[in-house]
């Protein structure tokens, strides 16, 4: 069987667009005004639009066609799409300027602060996690667009939400030290596993819905089920841990660095001392 025919996702187009354009919009105004933040707002700039490029992938022909009418597997796909690609760009290409002007409104910047404590982060998307999991769930998105487009908002939501702890560009609210990230995303890599397993060794299908619609490609129902919780566990686990390795290693490079420095001023001061100084 060929891949679904095409046909426009209009609103994908409308709301991933009015949000890219208004983001390009705020950005020209504020390197106008701001010449010598140029080149932050260019690197940003870059980062946001990798992340609504990755967002309108995962959410329009094939794939949301695949996701939604096929395969679960894909379905599984697009969700680590969401969460573990494009929000991470999501979060490094926003702005400290523009994430004040957003979060002015009290209410609205104290409850974003509440849900980016770490802990909180981890419990508030990994609940989202389990929620957009549960049978019931899925086959009511399945059945019904609002549901399935308010579930992708909440997934992108609550995945900008976790990587917070991880890769704030707020001063006034850091992202936890090189350690405590590391060890935040270890306890992240975990929580997974329970839906995982759910899939990767349950003797039945899960999803009525995916159980009903048309193979393709020749995988049977209980294989898609069982690719699936292998895309949650192995490729969720391995982007994880990639960015744990990449935590860990700018960390001993910074620190190297920074031992090196203090060994050759304290050099320098032993030999103003003696009088020995190196010209």
């Amino acid at each position: 069987m060929r891949l679904p025919d095409w046909h426009p996702h209009v609103d994908v187009w409308l709301i991933l667009g009015g949000v890219w354009l208004a983001y390009l919009v705020a950005v020209r105004r504020r390197a106008a005004v701001a010449p010598h933040e140029r080149t932050d707002v260019r690197r940003r700039a870059t980062f946001f639009t990798l992340g609504m490029l990755t967002l309108w992938i995962a959410a329009d022909w094939p794939m949301h066609d695949l996701a939604e009418r096929y395969l679960y597997s894909v379905h599984m796909t697009q969700h680590l799409l969401f969460s573990l690609v494009a929000a991470p760009l999501l979060v490094v290409g926003l702005p400290a300027w523009m994430l004040r002007s957003i979060l002015r409104p009290r209410p609205l910047g104290a409850i974003f602060s509440f849900l980016t404590r770490p802990l909180v982060a981890l419990l508030f998307f990994n609940g989202v996690l389990l929620f957009t999991h549960w049978p019931e769930v899925v086959n009511a998105s399945i059945g019904s667009e609002p549901i399935h487009l308010a579930l992708h908002v909440l997934i992108v939501g609550s995945a900008v939400v976790m990587w917070w702890p991880v890769l704030s560009p707020l001063p006034e609210s850091p992202p936890l030290n090189p350690p405590g990230q590391m060890l935040y995303l270890f306890f992240q890599s975990l929580a997974p596993t329970i839906p995982a397993s759910f899939l990767t060794f349950g003797r039945s299908v899960l999803y009525d819905a995916y159980a009903t619609f048309p193979r393709i490609w020749g995988i049977s129902a209980m294989t898609d089920q069982l690719i699936a919780g292998l895309i949650m566990k192995l490729v969720g686990g391995a982007i994880l841990w990639a960015f744990i390795a990449a935590i860990f290693f700018k960390w001993a490079g910074r620190e190297q660095r920074e031992g090196w420095d203090a060994l050759e001023w304290r050099g320098v001061e032993r030999e103003m001392r003696t009088g020995t100084v190196r010209r």
